[in-house]
């Protein structure tokens, strides 16, 4: 718990620093691009918050390091296998300009990292014939380096609104963090409770302010850490199901599934075309749509904010049944199934503009005059 405050604690008062002297680096770390397809804050915002998780991850692990040594060694060498991915993803939040490519293969370093340094790959997926194929070391580690950088930038394509990537990875982070403890993986309970305390250190200024973003930097470190201890908690505990880690990372994971789907298959373009109907998207578009009244930073800051809850819920449909049967293969696989088709039918509802009434957030001053309206209908009658 101690090692939580002071992840928290740094990381904090960094993001504190950074947001305090934006007006000195914001010329290179500010996001200033307001109008683009995928962008939805109304000012400038430093966006290299990840550098804040960073510092209070090493700070608190090198805290940890006297009284734990081996473990300390172990969270240590964990953050040093994702420098390539934090590292390729600040680049581009710095210059705007690196390619998709680049941090993807980026990425792949990093899991490849991990593997040489700490042997972890994936062992298992529960289905038989697959999992004789990942007894080949060759296929486990490519499998692992294909899944790691899926994971990374899954969480980085939904990092959209104010706090809706950070808080995300602190419900996943709290979930590995239990099945961590009941497996006695004090590895894994240990990382993830830094890991939680660096992100709300960050999320604190971030949510619902928006004062800095995460950036592709802090995004792609934190889906790699994710990854990198759903995969090792499977690995190293044979009574946790390697469903309940496909089913705590499903909505991010299914989110890109989709998108492809939806490029590729339906729109017939390139994956890789940014554009602006992600489900989240969607639900500030469309069940925001009433939050603003005028443009102003206030309002529009205000809607930013209002989004990401929605997607927490949404996250936590598949969270909450995978942290409590984590070890059942079986409801697992159906939850899994479940989810899936909750976000199938939720998408088409909303880009239909057929969303459930209940979904739609609307100002309490529309429904004081709708309410008025319809007394004042029901008296003339």
């Amino acid at each position: 718990m101690l090692s939580l405050v002071i992840a928290m604690v740094v990381s904090f008062f960094s993001t504190l620093m950074i947001v305090r002297y934006a007006n000195v680096h914001k010329r290179f770390s500010g996001d200033s691009d307001t109008t683009g397809i995928q962008k939805f804050h109304a000012r400038t915002v430093p966006r290299i918050g990840g550098i804040s998780i960073l510092l209070g991850i090493i700070t608190a692990t090198l805290a940890l390091a006297p009284l734990h040594t081996q473990m300390a060694q172990s969270i240590l060498f964990l953050s040093v296998c994702g420098l390539p991915a934090f590292i390729s993803g600040f680049f581009e939040d710095l210059t705007k300009s690196l390619s998709p490519r680049i941090r993807l293969i980026a990425t792949m370093i990093s899991a490849l990292c991990a593997y040489v340094i700490l042997d972890i790959h994936i062992t298992r997926i529960g289905i038989g014939p697959l999992d004789r194929l990942l007894t080949l070391t060759s296929i486990s580690v490519i499998f692992t380096v294909l899944c790691t950088a899926g994971m990374a930038n899954a969480l980085n394509i939904i990092d959209g609104f104010n706090g809706l990537a950070p808080m995300i990875a602190v419900i996943m982070f709290a979930s590995l963090g239990y099945v961590g403890l009941k497996s006695q993986d004090l590895i894994v309970l240990t990382t993830s409770m830094i890991m939680i305390g660096a992100i709300l250190g960050f999320f604190m200024l971030n949510f619902p302010s928006g004062l800095i973003f995460l950036g592709d930097g802090g995004a792609y470190f934190i889906g790699f850490i994710l990854a990198e201890l759903s995969i090792l908690l499977v690995m190293h505990n044979p009574q946790v199901s390697p469903w309940y880690p496909a089913l705590m990372v499903i909505y991010p994971v299914f989110e890109v599934c989709f998108s492809i789907y939806r490029k590729l298959i339906v729109r017939g373009i390139s994956p890789s075309i940014p554009d602006g109907v992600h489900l989240h998207m969607l639900v500030y578009k469309r069940l925001m749509r009433s939050t603003c009244g005028k443009k102003t930073v206030r309002a529009l800051t205000k809607r930013n904010s209002l989004t990401s809850p929605y997607l927490w819920l949404l996250c936590l449909l598949a969270v909450v049944p995978a942290t409590i049967f984590w070890r059942n293969t079986t409801i697992l696989v159906l939850c899994c199934l479940a989810f899936m088709m909750i976000y199938v039918w939720l998408y088409v509802r909303i880009i239909r503009f057929k969303a459930p009434r209940w979904l739609i957030y609307r100002k309490n001053s529309d429904i004081s005059s709708r309410s008025t309206h319809q007394r004042k209908t029901s008296h003339e009658t």
